[in-house]
């Protein structure tokens, strides 16, 4: 990849730990059994995990506050254009794009928990629209992970920058050639 004068912290280790939890939460859900032990387990998991997000996103540190990197409609327009363009501009944290796809799947995937977790109360069990909703937004969040994984793909190439090593180590090139 690109030389690199210096790498600087960016993602803590509170946010990668979550990141790579969800993954892995979501992924033992979404493979195990429904109904079973494991799958209830692990959609349990999930939702602790997006609290946890969700407080570290207000108190944490600047790359992790929603309020750092959440883009105006403005700047998402802007960068979707210079996508578009084969030039997106760089961005330290989050891109726009990366932003709005973190707030749909941190979304798409509470819809899924919470609504899995609403399936074993005595209110909602054998509800049919509680269960296709699990089950709809279980395979919606599986799609956007898709366009996930696409995405950072896409911006790795673009900007001659590993993203998923940068998920992993928190550090990023302070600028790339």
């Amino acid at each position: 990849m690109a030389a690199t004068q210096s790498s600087v912290r960016v993602w803590d280790p509170l946010v990668r730990l979550f990141h790579w939890s969800l993954v892995v939460a979501f992924a033992t859900a979404f493979l195990a059994e429904e109904g079973g032990s494991v799958h209830d387990a692990a959609g349990y998991v999930v939702l602790a995990l997006i609290a946890f997000r969700l407080v570290w996103g207000v108190v944490g540190p600047a790359h992790a506050r929603f309020a750092g990197f959440v883009p105006r409609p403005r700047q998402l327009r802007d960068y979707l254009a210079g996508l578009a363009r084969g030039r997106p501009a760089r961005f330290l944290g989050h891109n726009p794009a990366g932003a709005v796809m973190i707030l749909l799947l941190l979304t798409t995937v509470l819809v899924a928990a919470g609504s899995g977790w609403l399936m074993t109360t005595d209110r909602f069990w054998g509800v049919e629209w509680v269960e296709e909703l699990h089950e709809g937004s279980a395979w919606l969040a599986l799609a956007l992970v898709g366009v996930h994984v696409t995405g950072v793909v896409v911006s790795s190439l673009l900007h001659r920058e590993n993203l998923i090593r940068a998920m992993i180590t928190g550090r990023k090139p302070a600028t790339v050639d």
